[in-house]
């Protein structure tokens, strides 16, 4: 598990590319001082496996399903990614439950200063956006954010100046992909109301018995 703080930029290294995969290298340096092969880290907001470990950085096999529901194919030798190992028991939780597991990905639409603020506007499909409240959580790439406003295909955040300079909000412009992960606590509840097959069948069954005798 992940809250959504990012601990440092890394870098691209290498890519690998398979038929359906790839092995990401990454130069990174904070992160290195406890991590070992098998370790989580979140590399834009996608939960990986270090697979080796060396003083400059680590490398990571990135599956199909991976590919296909993030930006991480896009990525290229020198491109910057956000990095964060996964929470310790003992650490402080500073943004909201961040699994990694990627929903899908956003377009940003728009930019635009607000005093010492940038606001972010993205595009996303209603399949994502159903999950995305006002004020609720959301990770960009794997930064924890707070959703400023909703409309009907997108949503604004608005970022401070810390948080645009120490991760790739920075550098992202209109047309950029973004990795979208919604907060994990909605789908939860919305699986939890929404009504079981033998739940249905037995209501099913009970209209029919009343319609029989009368009711």
């Amino acid at each position: 598990m992940f809250t959504g703080i990012v601990e440092e930029l890394g870098s691209i290294r290498s890519v690998r590319r398979g038929q359906h995969s790839s092995v990401l290298s990454i130069a990174a340096k904070d992160i290195l001082s406890d991590l070992k092969i098998g370790d989580s880290v979140a590399v834009n907001g996608v939960c990986l496996t270090a697979t080796t470990v060396d003083g400059s950085g680590f490398t990571a096999d990135v599956m199909h399903e991976t590919l296909n529901r993030s930006s991480l194919g896009s990525l290229t030798v020198g491109s910057h990614v956000n990095l964060e190992r996964a929470m310790a028991a003992n650490g402080r939780f500073g943004g909201h439950i961040v699994s990694g597991h990627i929903d899908g990905t956003g377009t940003i639409t728009a930019l635009r200063k607000d005093d010492n603020a940038v606001w972010y506007t993205i595009s996303a499909s209603q399949e994502l956006l159903r999950y995305i409240v006002e004020k609720g959580s959301i990770a960009i790439d794997g930064i924890s954010l707070t959703v400023a406003e909703v409309g009907e295909s997108w949503f604004s955040i608005s970022a401070i100046p810390h948080t645009v300079a120490v991760t790739t909000l920075g550098e992202k412009r209109p047309g950029d992909t973004v990795n979208l992960e919604n907060d994990v606590i909605g789908k939860y509840v919305e699986k939890l109301l929404r009504p079981q097959p033998q739940e249905t069948a037995k209501s099913s069954l009970t209209l029919e018995f009343l319609a029989q005798h009368g009711f």
